[in-house]
């Protein structure tokens, strides 16, 4: 028989004052309510100045009396949620990182996958906190990796903490004062520049595919550019109108490649991603180009650049640390001792509120052949 609200309060008060903390999945499950509702039941107290909230824990106030002082909520029973677009490529190294993570603290994490679908990512976050998720690794479908004016609202409007994975907000936007971790990929880009720029090339062109992360390629390169006094070479195609079509999207970087470089100007390229580069190059090798004594090329992602018969110089943003450090971020919001927690000492968490973090993870550059500062194998 399901408990009224009145019975519901005083049964949640009973278990705080008697335990002196709980997690809410834990006090969910043993009061047989879900955790949204449960959630709301603890709002509703923590109003009154009756209970106190920490992030995924109830907790008697302070300075009322209780039978012991509690100890930190354990991490068994708790649940980290994460929603990624894909547990492929870029995001395999992603998850694995937040699940060894969360994994080392004695928690669970679960999986959202939104597929880039429209409204998805909200609805992945609902089902998860409605399995009892105590808090929330969101990577959304942000064409430019950043919302749009009035996109994203959603995400600040989770009862639970929230952390940004491989995304940002930008001055302003309410999104903007959550915790977040990314990688730099405008240092990234920069440091491919700098690399070219000291193997004595001067005019560089930088050919994107349209995703997320464009955008902070095109800022680190042209801050690079600027920095260096390189040539200015003229936008991608694809800077100016996007290709729904990969064959069209690989024509028109090859042709735009080809008059680069057959201009006398352009010798060396950036190429987002290394999977884009391992079809690009024989193309460009068909058209009589050679890599890299006519044109040097560095790829983005260093998934797969490694592996192509030319082995690919390549940036490689490191996937695996920004998936840990967000999940030691969201466990430290917990109030759970993570590995390696940011900002605190051995053996402590912040365990409330305190300062917001945003974390930016520089890109490591890998030196193989195809940009000319090594020689191929004979």
């Amino acid at each position: 028989m399901r408990l009224h609200v009145d019975q519901r309060h005083e049964r949640v008060l009973e278990l705080v004052r008697e335990r002196g903390s709980l997690r809410v999945a834990e006090l969910a499950e043993e009061l047989g309510m879900s955790a949204v509702t449960l959630r709301r039941d603890v709002e509703s107290l923590a109003a009154q100045g009756l209970v106190e909230r920490l992030h995924g824990a109830v907790v008697w106030p302070t300075g009322q009396s209780r039978p012991a002082p509690a100890a930190a909520p354990p991490a068994e029973g708790l649940v980290v949620g994460m929603v990624v677009p894909t547990t492929e490529y870029y995001y395999a190294d992603v998850v694995r990182g937040a699940r060894q993570t969360v994994e080392a603290a004695g928690a669970r994490l679960t999986i959202g996958l939104s597929r880039y679908l429209p409204d998805e990512d909200a609805a992945q976050a609902r089902r998860l906190l409605s399995t009892g998720a105590d808090g929330l690794l969101l990577t959304p479908s942000w064409e430019r990796g950043c919302p749009e004016r009035g996109e994203g609202l959603w995400v600040v409007e989770q009862e639970v903490p929230v952390v940004l994975v491989e995304r940002s907000a930008p001055l302003g936007h309410p999104a903007a004062s959550l915790d977040r971790v990314r990688s730099d990929h405008a240092h990234g880009a920069a440091e491919a520049v700098a690399h070219l720029a000291g193997l004595g090339h001067r005019a560089i062109a930088l050919a994107v595919q349209d995703s997320p992360t464009a955008p902070r390629l095109r800022v680190g390169y042209r801050a690079a550019v600027e920095a260096l006094g390189l040539t200015p070479v003229s936008a991608a195609p694809l800077d100016d109108a996007s290709s729904r079509s990969e064959a069209k999207r690989f024509e028109r970087t090859l042709e735009y490649l080809c008059e680069a470089v057959a201009s006398g100007n352009v010798t060396a390229a950036i190429v987002h991603s290394d999977a884009d580069a391992i079809v690009l190059i024989p193309r460009l090798q068909a058209r009589g180009l050679r890599v890299p004594e006519d044109l040097a090329v560095i790829a983005y992602d260093d998934e797969v650049a490694g592996l192509a018969d030319l082995p690919l110089t390549a940036v490689a943003p490191d996937k695996h640390a920004v998936g840990a450090a967000a999940a030691r971020l969201l466990l430290d919001r917990l109030g759970v001792a993570a590995p390696g927690v940011m900002g605190a000492r051995a053996g402590e968490t912040a365990r409330g509120p305190g300062a917001r973090r945003h974390l930016d993870i520089l890109p490591t550059l890998r030196i193989r052949v195809s940009c000319g500062a090594v020689a191929a194998a004979p």
